[in-house]
């Protein structure tokens, strides 16, 4: 293996040292997989085999010979414990799913592997994805590269520690955004019906979307214009047609002047997004690559999103109420966990449900199915639909001002593993910036902005307007070229 340390290089890095030769797709999977191996106590991995994955590189080495030039041919990804692959076990973070194979791989995981990337395994995550400190894993937390004792999130702590260089998620109040600011790396959730949702667990269908966790925004756009496009067997999928994000990307350079990429750019500062409590360390972090930004052209704007506090209790009703009725299907009868020991059948579902689900999965399913029951739907449920819409509203009266919108990702850096434990509804209040743009289904990232508390990563979010990703990735990539924040590794890694 070549001494440049290919665990420190990008995705569009890796592809061009492939196709340089430098090494082959054998190689840097053998050196990631001793890496994976070397920082196993991470529990980034719920799943790893190497002899699927080498024979995933050695193929991608055969296609390079016979003269595919495919950029992301031969890279390493690794896929969030959500989608369904037919190589790999699929639990979702849960004891109800344990040892579950499916037949099929999602339509993500299809289509990157189609672009010849080499999966190396399955990455932990909460249990059915709720949650975005990885707290709530059935199997054991993940800890944060940064700090072991903080969390971080399972797909961005793989990135994070250099173990892959991508990893696919999902995101649905923001265990995209909210894991690559604890663990300072790119991550982006797309307008919902960019990514198919076929072959993804569902927890909550109105709001889950795939995304990307990777280095760059160079990365993401990347892995981002091979995962999405219009799906036939995913009702949500949007009628689009694929979009060469890559392109794009460099397209605004080559039009904008080098030292002032994002002239003209309007970025919108809801004041919402920057409250009395929020964290002076990560208000200061947001607000100098702001700054940098502004250097670059672009124009801050105040604007307002007048029901952002309202996004907490309508989410927290929605979501749950979705994940009621998603997990009815886990009940002992078709696959999954069974419960050994049952009277009758009504036992059994009883029993098998209370052995399979966490704690957190128990909490939700509970106060979704009260929420949608006979009496309190119209009180809880319906308005709460309502109250989704007019923040989404929120949104579209802001747009008119500006081309994007920013602020914090979180109100803090990364919080201890157990801190919250006793109190759920503080993680619930750790979403308050990440809720709004997930009930619009808008799409938005989290770029690396610097470091708060202790040295832990800060993240700014972007949100744009709907299929407004390349103008997203476009303002985080102009940030990145001019900032070296991104690259930042942590000690020991």
């Amino acid at each position: 293996m070549s001494a440049s340390a290919p665990e420190r290089l990008s995705v569009a890095e890796l592809g061009r040292a492939l196709a340089e030769r430098q090494w082959s797709s054998v190689e840097l999977t053998k050196h990631l997989l001793a890496r994976i191996t070397a920082q196993h106590e991470l529990g980034c991995f719920l799943h790893v085999d190497e002899a699927t994955a080498l024979e995933a590189a050695a193929a991608a080495d055969a296609r390079r010979a016979a003269g595919d030039t495919t950029t992301l041919l031969g890279v390493p990804v690794a896929h969030k414990d959500i989608f369904v692959t037919r190589d790999a076990p699929t639990t979702a973070g849960s004891k109800m799913l344990a040892g579950y194979r499916s037949p099929f791989d999602a339509t993500v995981v299809a289509r990157l592997r189609e672009a010849g990337m080499v999966s190396l395994g399955k990455l932990n995550c909460d249990e059915f994805a709720m949650g975005s400190a990885n707290e709530n894993s059935a199997y054991a937390p993940v800890r944060n590269p940064w700090d072991r004792s903080r969390v971080p999130g399972g797909s961005a702590a793989a990135v994070a520690a250099r173990l892959v260089p991508a990893a696919t998620g999902t995101d649905t109040g923001g265990s995209i955004r909210q894991p690559a600011s604890f663990s300072g790396v790119t991550g982006i959730k797309p307008t919902y019906g960019v990514c198919s949702r076929y072959g993804m667990i569902a927890f909550a269908s109105s709001l889950d979307q795939a995304g990307v966790l990777a280095r760059t925004a160079e990365d993401c756009a990347l892995l981002l214009g091979t995962m999405s496009g219009f799906d036939a067997r995913d009702a949500t999928s949007a009628e689009r047609p694929p979009q060469d994000y890559m392109a794009k990307l460099h397209q605004a350079q080559v039009e904008g002047s080098a030292a002032r990429p994002l002239n003209g750019l309007r970025i919108g500062l809801p004041r919402e997004f920057f409250p009395a409590t929020l964290d002076r360390d990560v208000h200061d972090a947001v607000r100098g690559a702001l700054a940098e930004m502004e250097k670059l052209g672009a124009r801050l704007v105040d604007v307002s999103l007048p029901r952002t506090e309202l996004s907490i209790p309508v989410y927290y009703i929605i979501a749950p109420a979705e994940a009621s009725s998603n997990l009815s299907r886990y009940d002992g009868v078709r696959y999954g966990h069974r419960a050994a020991q049952y009277d009758d059948l009504l036992d059994m579902y009883r029993k098998t449900r209370a052995e399979g689900f966490g704690a957190e999965v128990k909490r939700r399913v509970m106060i979704g199915t009260y929420v949608l029951s006979h009496g309190y739907y119209d009180a809880y449920y319906l308005q709460a639909q309502k109250l989704r819409r007019m923040i989404a509203d929120d949104f579209q009266a802001a747009f008119r001002d500006c081309d994007l919108l920013a602020g914090p990702v979180a109100p803090s850096v990364a919080w201890r593993l157990g801190e919250q434990g006793d109190d759920p509804v503080k993680a619930y209040l750790a979403d308050i910036f990440t809720l709004p743009a997930s009930l619009a289904g808008l799409p938005g990232m989290s770029v690396p902005a610097g470091c708060g508390e202790g040295g832990l990563p800060v993240g700014l979010q972007l949100i744009g307007n709907y299929f407004d990703e390349a103008r997203l990735l476009r303002a985080a990539h102009a940030l990145q070229q001019a900032t070296d924040w991104h690259l930042a590794v942590p000690a020991g890694v």
